[in-house]
C-alpha cells in the first residue's frame, strides 16, 4: 500500500473514532462476559490487530467487564491460526481463532451490534489459555529477569 493510502486509511478512521466519541447511542449498550460484539476497533499500528470495512469493525471477545462502559477484550478472526497466542472455538457454529496476544481495554462506545455469547467450556479454556500466555500468577519481574535496562535502545521513548 502506498503511502497515500495509508494516510487516507488513517485519516478515515480518525473521523469514524470522532463519530464513535460523540455518539449518544451508547446508554443502550450492555454488556458482560462472555459475549461477542461487532466492535470499532480501528486502524491500528504495525502487526496490532485492525477492523475492516468503512466502520473498521472486528468481532470481539468480553473477557472481563471493569465498569459499565469499559471492559477488557480479545479480537477474533475467521482466519486459521495455530501456536500459543491463539485458542480455536467454535460459535455460532463456525470455527474462529481468538487472538490472545491482542489483548486490550474499550470502551463500550466503540460496541455495534452483539453477537452472541460463547459457549462457557470455550470461555473457560479461552481464560485459561490467556492466563497460560500472559503468565501473572508467576513472581516475574522485567528487571529480575534481566529483560529491562541492558540495552539503551530499550528505554527510548519516540515522542
Amino acid at each position: 500500500m502506498e503511502e497515500k493510502d495509508i494516510i487516507e486509511k488513517y485519516n478515515a478512521w480518525n473521523i469514524k473514532k470522532q463519530d464513535i466519541q460523540l455518539a449518544r447511542h451508547i446508554k443502550e449498550i450492555y454488556f458482560k462476559e462472555g459475549q461477542i460484539w461487532w466492535c470499532s476497533i480501528g486502524l491500528n499500528i504495525g502487526s496490532e490487530s485492525y477492523g475492516k470495512g468503512e466502520n473498521f469493525r472486528r468481532p470481539v471477545l468480553i473477557i472481563k467487564k471493569l465498569s459499565a462502559d469499559l471492559c477488557i477484550v480479545l479480537p477474533l478472526t475467521s482466519k486459521e491460526k495455530i501456536g500459543t497466542w491463539f485458542i480455536d472455538i467454535t460459535f455460532q457454529g463456525e470455527k474462529r481463532w481468538v487472538m490472545l496476544y491482542q489483548v486490550r481495554a474499550l470502551n463500550k462506545k466503540r460496541f455495534y451490534l452483539k453477537m452472541g455469547e460463547l459457549d462457557n467450556t470455550d470461555f473457560a479454556r479461552t481464560k485459561e489459555k490467556l492466563e497460560e500466555l500472559l503468565k501473572l500468577s508467576e513472581n516475574r519481574h522485567p528487571a529480575k529477569a534481566g529483560i529491562e535496562g541492558n540495552n539503551p535502545k530499550s528505554n527510548l521513548i519516540i515522542g
